[in-house]
Order: C-alpha cells, then structure tokens, then sequence
C-alpha cells in the first residue's frame, strides 16, 4: 500500500512536471494587440474646410461623406470665355436657322409662281395651237384664191416678211399656217417637258431660275449650320472639360475611401487648408491584424505563414491565425499608418504580425482593434482543457 502511494504521487509529479514544463515552454507572446491600418483622409483642393460634427469612433461608411472643402477664389475666366463663345455660336446658330427658314419660304412661293406660270404656259401654247392648226384646215380646205380674199389671207397671215401692199400669194400663206403649227407643237412638247422656247434666251421662267438660286442659298446656309453645329460640339466638349477641371480645384465633398471607423480629428471645422492637407484618419477595418512582440527565442523558432492561435483578453473564444510578417526589434517604422503604436517595451522585443481572417470578417465580432490578447505558436498539454 505505501509503495502504490509512493508510485502514485511520483507520477502526479511527473505529469505536473510536465504539465508546467510544457506551458512554460511553449512559444507564446504577451501584450498582442488589435491592429489595422488608418487612412489619412487629405483636402483634396485648398479653401475652407466644413467639417459636420463626429464623435470619435463613430462608424464610417465607404462613400460616406466626412467633409466638404470649398474655393469660393478659384480661377474661371476660361470657363466664362468657353461659355460666353458657346452662347455667341447659339446665337449665330438661330441666326443661320431662321436665314434657312425665311429662304426656304421665299423659295415655296417662287416655286408656286413657278408652276402657275408653267400651268398657264402650256394653256397659252395649247390654244396657240388649236387656233393655228384651225387657220391651217381653213387653208388647206381651199385649192384656190382670188384678189377679193386675199385680205384675208393678210389676217391669216399677218407675220410674213414682205413689203406692204405687196401680193399675197397662197402657197405661201398655207407654207407659213403649217410652219406656225409645226413650231407650236414643238414648243408644247418643249414646255410638257419643262423646257420653254418662247423667250429664245433662256429655257425656264425667271421664277424657277431664281429658286435654282434659293435653292443653292439653302444649300450653302445648311453647310454653315453644320459647320457651326459641330463648332458648337467642340466647345461643348470644351466646356465639359473645364468645368471638371475647376471642379476639381473648388474642391467639394470628400468621402471615406473605406469602411471602418472615425480615429482622429487633424482640422476643425472652418479652418482654411491648403491641398494634401490631412483632415482626419479612418481606421480601415478590412485591414485587421494582431501585432505582437515575443522573445529572441520564440522568434527564431518562428517563420512567414506558420499557424497559430489568438486569444484576447475577457473571451474564451480562440481565433485561428497565421505569421504573416517577422519584423524583429526597433519595428518602430511599420507603425507609423497603424492604428496602434508600439509601447517601448514592445520595440525592445521582437515584432511579429498576425493574419487573423475570423477578426475581418463583420459577421463576428466586427472591428475589435485596440482589443489586447495572447497569441501562441505551440501546442499546449492543457489545450484540451481550454477547448471547454
């Protein structure tokens, strides 16, 4: 019986040997902390800065507006210039558009000219014609002539070229009666066709010559319209352009590049700045990590990518992670866009960075930086135990 006692508490000694030998030394840190990167959130023009009111560590939305900066002094006298050439090309636009019109309407009214006279025209040749081929049956029903009659071959035939008083004589005046109907016939045809003879200098009224003109007046007027249609387009092109640019340099609303949450206030509100000024700082919570110091002897038993654990203080939860950077001592540099410095105690170590994907995930526990913990890079003898 004393012997099993004896053997009993040899290997309850044993095992808290163990026990404590291996908490001791398993590679673990102290002091790990909730890290993340801040966005300096900078005046994008200089002027005066309106700023609304924000508690520290309010959430901030991605496109959230967090301030506005405004130039009331910016330089827009290219841009009045652009806009005063565009007005004077849309008044030289009306002007052109109501040249067209008026010539247009000057233009429908010589045509209707036109065509009365070419309707009346032809009515004139027709009837030339039926009375011309009605003196040419008179003639033509005759086989002979005398003196008494001769007068009125005169009337039939008033145009021959002869002296006065002179004989008529009748196969010229029938000649004549078929020359007249022949030469009708030929200017009906002519005018059908819209070609007229009778002037014998030209082929077509002075109506349609002056709308031919009208015509190539439009012509010319719609050529311009395009021209200063597309002069027009360039400007307002122009325009479009400058106005982007002395938006740009008014300044305007400045919205949060990320989604985290407001870490400091570098301007007040009404203050004058100049541009790349910086205003605040957005702490980006899709950039969580854990950033630890450990020991010379831990640390050189670490590498890039090996896995371990984190535990923040006042939880039970453990977090899966991963090394994802190995900085070593007086790591002072890297923390200088993080959202937690380093305390001096920390610099005089060994720095390492976690890669902690549970702690960016918001459907967790959200953005936790600042939150402190351990982390552990060994197994443990007592891990089962904290599993409960």
């Amino acid at each position: 019986m004393r012997f099993t006692r004896l053997f009993i508490g040899i290997i309850v000694v044993m095992v808290a040997l163990w026990i404590i030998v291996g908490e001791q030394m398993a590679g673990a840190s102290g002091d790990a902390v909730v890290n993340a990167r801040v966005v300096v959130i900078r005046a994008n023009t200089a002027g005066s800065v309106d700023m609304p009111e924000r508690v520290l560590g309010s959430r901030v939305e991605v496109g959230e507006v967090l301030a506005t900066v405004d130039d009331p002094l910016v330089d827009v006298i290219r841009l009045n210039d652009l806009r005063m050439e565009r007005a004077f090309l849309n008044a030289e636009l009306e002007r052109i558009g109501m040249l067209v019109a008026d010539t247009r309407a000057i233009l429908e009214a010589q045509q209707a000219r036109g065509e009365i006279f070419h309707a009346r025209r032809l009515q004139e040749i027709r009837t030339r014609l039926l009375h011309a081929r009605a003196r040419l049956d008179l003639l033509e029903s005759r086989v002979g002539i005398d003196a008494v009659e001769q007068r009125v071959t005169d009337a039939v035939d008033p145009e021959q070229d002869r002296l006065p008083a002179e004989p008529v004589l009748y196969d010229l005046a029938l000649d004549h009666a078929r020359e007249r109907v022949a030469v009708l016939e030929i200017a009906l045809a002519a005018a059908e066709a819209g070609v007229f003879l009778g002037d014998g200098y030209n082929d077509s009224p002075n109506a349609q010559q002056y709308s031919v003109v009208l015509e190539g007046e439009i012509a010319g007027l719609n050529a311009a319209l395009a021209e200063t249609r597309a002069r027009a387009a360039v400007v307002d092109q122009r325009i479009e352009r400058e106005e982007v640019r002395v938006n740009a340099l008014r300044g305007g609303q400045i919205a949060s590049p990320v989604t985290g949450f407001l870490w400091t206030v570098l301007q007040a509100d009404g203050v004058t700045v100049q541009r790349g000024d910086p205003l605040l700082t957005v702490v980006d919570c899709r950039s969580v990590m854990v950033t630890l110091p450990v020991s010379e002897n831990v640390y050189n038993r670490l590498k890039i990518g090996q896995e371990a654990r984190v535990r923040l203080n006042g939880s039970d939860r453990v977090y899966d992670a991963a090394i994802s950077r190995l900085a070593g001592s007086g790591a002072a540099t890297i923390y200088q866009h993080l959202a937690v410095a380093p305390s001096q105690q920390h610099l005089e170590r060994y720095d390492v960075t976690l890669n902690v994907p549970e702690l960016n995930d918001p459907q967790n526990d959200g953005c936790l930086v600042g939150r402190t913990g351990r982390a552990f890079f060994e197994a443990r003898p007592l891990d089962w135990l904290r599993r409960f």
